[in-house]
Formats: structure tokens, C-alpha cells, sequence
């Protein structure tokens, strides 16, 4: 298993039961450098010209759908403005959604509609978009972005997180583990870590624009072999972090890390940012009716990413795993073990010393070979 060959794939939800390939290629950046703007709206024109400017971006600007259609599939990027609403039949979708701040929420209901792998809110977002469309001709996409969350609340979802990355540690995949809800009571208590020396979150809440890959992953604390970033385990009043410095963050992360999980959480919040910078996501769910119920209601939440279900329970739960995986048309991904005595662990710090254990190492293993052999 080797961090090198785990892919990116921006394609939509599996809809089987059962581990496997997705379908569709897995994502690769498109031949031409030429960057198409979608829009009618004069003020997101202005806002994206002056940016592809800025980085010697070539922009190519229609009004519409319909002239869009001869170009769609040949650049390198397409930007979608918000007031176009339908994309033309049978195309890819958007690389990103462009819109303006007084939209609010309906602009991420918009982007999950269209399929969109990203959003960006101007001219909050301006400094990131430069940078993303500066790397548009960039063949190396970077490490994967891996999101985990829970189905329902205490599903476990920050417990195989923190496994996952100690297992990638293992193998010598660089790995950064990253907490993304900022009202978890930060993840570093359940890794003993609260004293390591390294930025939290609040040292980069406010971060826009590039961010040094070297900058950020030397800055990093560590704990068993993979670098974290964690809200503070404190009762201080959390900040939240903006998606331009979300987006920076995990920008740099994929240069410097070539596997990054991200700790979701299922706020709103968090799901609105965090979760659409993640090239994967797998929800895990306890093997019980309700929380099956509860997923079934966060799926409508998730944006359009490759997403696999992790069921948590006993030796008596793989029974139940495909029912569930099928009831919510995902692909089952593994079985989460449920060991006695990991709710302590997590409140003690000693999450790491649990996932030495047999049963957690070969749920680690098997999700991460998944990854490495390119099925979600």
C-alpha cells in the first residue's frame, strides 16, 4: 500500500451495496488550459477576469448554456455563475460554482444540484480562486482529501479518523489528520496531544490565499506518526474558520500530505465547507435502525462527492451492513469494530493505544487498500 497511487475521483455517489469501483475514470485535469466562465451576471464577469488576469489565466466568457455547449468538454475548467441554473445534457460537471455573498445558503443548495466540486463565494474567495485557477495546468492533483462523518450523533465517525490516520502513518503514507467541527471539543484530547507543540485552528482561522506547503506542515503538531490540526481542547468559545481559510488550508495540505482526513463533524457549518473540499467522504453509521434513518437525512446534506458507508458494530454486524448499504444506495465500505471500552479510550487520550488492536488495524487496512485501489 502506497500513499502515491491513492486517487482523487470527483464522480457521483455509488449506488451498490457492495465494495467495489466506482463508476467513470478516475479524475484527471483536462487537456486544454483554457478556463470557461459561464455567466450572465456583470459583477461576477468583472470579479473572475480581473482574477484570471491577475494569474495569466486564459478565460473564455459566455452568457449562457446553450454557447457554452461547443466548449464545455474541451477546458481545462469550467466556472458556472449562479444565475445559470441547468447545465447543457450529457456534460461534465462544473469544476466550480461562482457566486456573490448576499445569496447565502441557497448558493451550496445550488452547487450540490449542479453537481458542482466547488463553490466559491466572491469576493471573499477571491484569493483562492486565483490560486486555483493558477494551478489549472497543474498534472499533479495533489494528496487525497478524505472526509469522515457520522450518520447520526456518537456514530464514532472521529474514532476512525483518528485510526485511519495512525494506520496510514503505518504504512508510511504522509498523513494529516484535520478537525473540522469546531464545536467537537477538539480532537486532540482524544490523542493525548493537547500539550504537542503546533498552530490550532485559531492560529489559521483568518488565513487566506496561498499558504506555504512547507509553511504549514512544519508549523503542524504530531501524534503517532501523522500530523494534526485541532480546534483547541478548551472550554473557550470555538471561532469558526472562513471557507477561504478552509480552502487555503487544505490547499497546501495536498501539496505537502499525500493523505488528509478530515474529521467532517455534521454541523451545518461544517458540512458547508469542509465537506466540499473533500475528494471522498465515508459516513458511518451504527448498525441500528434510527441511525440509519438519520444518515438516510445527512446524505441530503453532503455535496456531490464520492461517498461510501462504514458500518459500526459487532462480528454479527456484517449481516446487517449490506441491508443498510442498500437502503441507502451506497457502497459498503467496512465494518467499524465495536470494542469494548473505546468511549473510555477517546475520554482518556488513548485512542491511539486502541487502534494497535487486531480488529481495528484490519478495518484500517482494508479501508485504506479500498482507497489505494480506487474504489469508494
Amino acid at each position: 500500500m502506497s500513499g502515491q497511487h491513492l486517487e482523487r475521483n470527483h464522480n457521483s455517489r455509488g449506488s451498490g451495496a457492495e465494495p467495489g469501483p466506482v463508476s467513470g475514470d478516475p479524475w484527471l485535469p483536462a487537456g486544454s488550459g483554457e478556463v470557461l466562465l459561464v455567466t450572465a451576471n456583470v459583477r461576477l464577469q468583472a470579479e473572475t477576469e480581473r482574477i484570471a488576469a491577475a494569474v495569466g489565466a486564459s478565460l473564455r466568457t459566455v452568457v449562457d448554456s446553450s454557447g457554452a455547449l461547443p466548449l464545455w468538454d474541451t477546458v481545462g475548467m469550467v466556472l458556472l455563475g449562479s444565475d445559470v441554473r441547468e447545465l447543457p445534457p450529457r456534460r461534465r460537471a462544473p469544476s466550480v460554482l461562482l457566486g456573490l455573498n448576499s445569496e447565502g445558503d441557497a448558493l451550496w443548495e445550488l452547487g450540490a444540484a449542479l453537481g458542482a466540486e466547488r463553490v466559491a463565494v466572491l469576493p471573499e474567495a477571491a484569493a483562492w480562486l486565483a490560486e486555483h485557477l493558477g494551478r489549472s495546468q497543474d498534472p499533479d492533483p495533489g494528496g487525497m482529501v478524505l472526509g469522515v462523518t457520522g450518520g447520526c450523533g456518537g456514530a464514532g465517525a472521529s474514532t476512525a479518523a483518528v485510526w485511519l490516520a495512525n494506520e496510514a502513518a503505518v504504512h508510511g503514507i504522509r498523513t494529516l489528520l484535520v478537525d473540522g467541527d469546531p464545536r467537537g471539543g477538539g480532537l486532540e484530547l482524544c490523542l493525548a496531544a493537547e500539550d504537542a507543540p503546533g498552530l490550532r485552528w485559531p492560529d489559521l482561522a483568518g488565513a487566506s490565499g496561498s499558504i506555504g506547503t512547507g509553511q504549514l506542515s512544519d508549523s503542524l503538531p504530531q501524534a503517532g506518526g501523522f500530523s494534526f490540526l485541532s480546534w483547541p481542547g478548551s472550554r473557550d468559545r470555538p471561532l469558526s474558520a472562513e471557507p477561504g481559510a478552509v480552502a487555503a488550508v487544505l490547499d497546501a495540505a495536498r501539496r505537502g500530505f499525500e493523505l488528509i482526513i478530515v474529521d467532517i463533524g455534521r454541523g451545518t457549518e461544517s458540512l458547508g465547507s469542509f465537506a466540499w473540499d473533500c475528494d471522498r467522504i465515508l459516513l458511518v453509521v451504527p448498525a441500528q435502525l434510527r441511525a440509519a434513518v438519520a444518515a438516510a437525512r445527512l446524505l441530503q446534506e453532503l455535496p456531490p462527492v464520492d461517498t461510501a458507508l462504514v458500518i459500526r458494530g459487532n462480528a454479527g454486524t456484517v449481516l446487517d451492513g449490506p441491508l443498510i448499504a442498500e437502503s441507502l444506495g451506497l457502497p459498503l465500505h467496512g465494518v467499524l469494530p465495536e470494542l469494548r471500552g473505546t468511549a473510555a479510550a477517546a475520554e482518556l487520550g488513548r485512542l491511539l493505544e486502541f487502534g494497535k488492536r487486531k480488529a481495528v488495524r484490519r478495518f484500517a487496512e482494508s479501508v485504506l487498500q479500498l482507497l489505494d485501489d480506487g474504489a469508494v
